[in-house]
């Protein structure tokens, strides 16, 4: 690709990047005189109009979109089947590259980051833009440390990619995605701040909270799994950090921080708090046994006066700590008040049962127990006009205080004219890849119930549905049952065959076994459009599924007076 000339203005200089869906090249532009990126879509996805579409649609969008901590768009243009889009050359680089060299990040610099990154999605929320792949990758730090996000363009079309299992180009964004975008439900704002919420923790760890052998069983995760608390591999992160990342991380949208504003806010107000009282106490708090063991040793062979400075210099800073503290604590008192700091770790509470009351009668039956209702959209049902019909979480699970639940309240039947006798049509939610048993309560929450369970050969894990017998997105009447195939857990895994032809035979054996395949009968014929030695023909075609650990045949170009006609190599 390199010196090649697009749209007689853009001259490609160098490859800088690539990922799963592009391969990103540094590029001049003629026109204008200025460095660019190019990011060109991977030939692969170009035979997808859909795709094609969106992400036109999407990258232009974001062109729309000036801040300061977004990556700006110039262009989206196609020439011939390449398909591109003209970005802003960053002097920087990746943040998942500065993780994997620091290890983790400070806790400020993490919050610096975290909060720019916020206020890039701040703007696109405003805008209607949903980034949907919020993760490392896709956060750019130049050189003088601005964060700037990238991708808006593709992340809306990689949703359902990401989750294809078995190729490792486009496993890594699961390990961001929120539990509605694992199951494929509604997606919203609050869906990238639970992405955000993931990659803080990321930066605090120098890990993910979740990963897994495939990207299945880490969706699963995302969907069942507690979120693990910083603390335990981390010290010296101030607790009202962790709060954020709780929260951020919450599995329902609606406990959430509604707006990415909301999370900034409570960044501002630790970072304000950290400056005033240092670091100091978040440390003393995670090591402070550790270093009273060590100072003990210590001290037994300092002399007298050392031991008294000791004491005067650790009575002066008590003192000092004291008096900042009496200086601030109102302040955080109140702040923690607002921000649920000093919740501790309080007796969880079993959500109650607040299916058939009405909406006063459940915000009144759940301050009795410290919780919190919040309407969501009306459905049209059996039930009486005005009654709850489903609640999120439902009844018996174990939430904290504070918690709000989110009740769906019944808009009576929907009768028109010509069908007055039939309850309201809805929509079918998406339920493969969930737990069967999962599904069937997610269907229950829609008004639908699970039908027929057919256990079938696979390599998903057990019991993930694998088929619906209605197509989610479809019109059915409530109360319709949804058959379902779901997995046994026992097929033999399949991966993808390589491209083998043009590479050496060398290179190709080595791909072959590479990719979890045995290389089988290397044959010998001629060809010459290739050099001597370069596989020109394959047994299965480049992208077929083949069950893991089976032979590939290929075919080797040979020189004229060669005549061997094969080996069994």
């Amino acid at each position: 690709m390199s010196n090649k000339l697009l749209l007689g203005r853009y001259e490609i200089i160098e490859k800088i990047g690539e990922g799963g869906m592009a391969v990103v090249y540094k590029a001049k532009d003629r026109l204008l005189n200025r460095y660019v990126a190019i990011k060109i879509l991977r030939p692969e996805f170009t035979k997808d109009e859909q795709f094609i579409e969106n992400f036109r649609k999407e990258s232009q969008a974001a062109a729309g979109l000036s801040h300061p901590n977004i990556v700006n768009v110039y262009d989206v243009g196609k020439e011939g089947n390449i398909h591109f889009i003209i970005m802003e050359l960053i002097d920087g680089k990746p943040l998942s590259k500065i993780i994997e060299e620091k290890g983790r990040l400070d806790y400020k610099e993490a919050i610096n980051i975290v909060r720019q990154v916020a206020s890039a999605l701040s703007l696109a929320h405003k805008n209607q833009i949903i980034h949907r792949d919020v993760k490392p990758h896709n956060i750019l730090i130049t050189s003088s440390g601005t964060a700037k996000l990238a991708d808006f363009g593709i992340a809306r079309t990689i949703s359902k990619a990401t989750l294809a299992e078995g190729d490792e180009k486009i496993m890594g964004s699961v390990h961001y995605f929120s539990p509605e975008q694992a199951r494929g439900a509604y997606v919203d704002e609050r869906s990238d701040i639970y992405s955000l919420g993931i990659v803080l923790y990321e930066m605090l760890t120098g890990k993910v909270p979740f990963d897994g052998d495939n990207p299945i069983s880490i969706a699963l995760m995302h969907i069942n799994n507690k979120m693990p608390s910083v603390s335990e591999s981390v010290s010296g992160i101030p607790p009202q950090l962790e709060k954020v990342i709780e929260k951020a991380t919450d599995k329902y949208q609606s406990n959430r921080y509604k707006s990415a504003d909301e999370m900034i806010e409570d960044l501002n107000n630790i970072d304000f708090i950290s400056k005033i009282v240092g670091d100091s106490i978040f440390e003393e708090v995670g090591e402070g046994k550790k270093a009273d063991h060590k100072e003990s040793k210590k001290d037994e062979s300092l002399a007298d006066d050392d031991k008294d400075k000791k004491k005067s210099a650790n009575k002066t800073k008590i003192f000092i700590i004291a008096a900042v503290a009496v200086i601030v604590v109102a302040g955080i008192i109140g702040l923690g008040a607002l921000m649920g700091w000093f919740g501790g770790d309080s007796e969880e509470i079993e959500v109650p049962d607040f299916r058939g009351m009405t909406l006063e009668e459940a915000t009144e039956e759940a301050e009795k127990f410290g919780l919190k209702i919040e309407e969501g959209v009306g459905r049209y049902s059996d039930q009486e006009e005005g009654k709850i019909i489903s609640q999120n979480p439902e009844k018996g699970n174990k939430v904290s205080e504070g918690r709000v639940i989110t009740v769906y309240v019944s808009l009576g039947k929907n009768v028109n004219e010509e069908e007055e006798e039939k309850p309201n049509g809805g929509l079918v939610p998406n339920i493969v890849d969930m737990d069967y048993k999962q599904a069937k309560e997610y269907l229950e929450s829609f008004g639908f119930e699970l039908g027929m369970v057919v256990k079938v050969k696979s390599t998903k894990p057990e019991n993930i549905v694998l088929t619906q017998s209605i197509k989610a997105g479809s019109q059915a009447e409530e109360g319709t049952r949804i058959d379902v195939e779901i997995s046994d857990g026992k097929g033999k895994e399949t991966k993808a065959v390589p491209m083998l032809i043009g590479l050496d035979v060398d290179a190709a054996k080595a791909e072959i076994s590479k990719s979890g395949f045995s290389v089988g009968r290397v044959s010998y014929d001629q060809d010459p459009g290739y050099g001597k030695n370069v596989v020109i023909g394959q047994q299965y075609k480049a992208g077929d599924e083949l069950e893991a650990g089976s032979t590939i045949d290929i075919v080797v170009n040979k020189v004229k007076e060669n005549s061997e006609s094969s080996d069994t190599n």
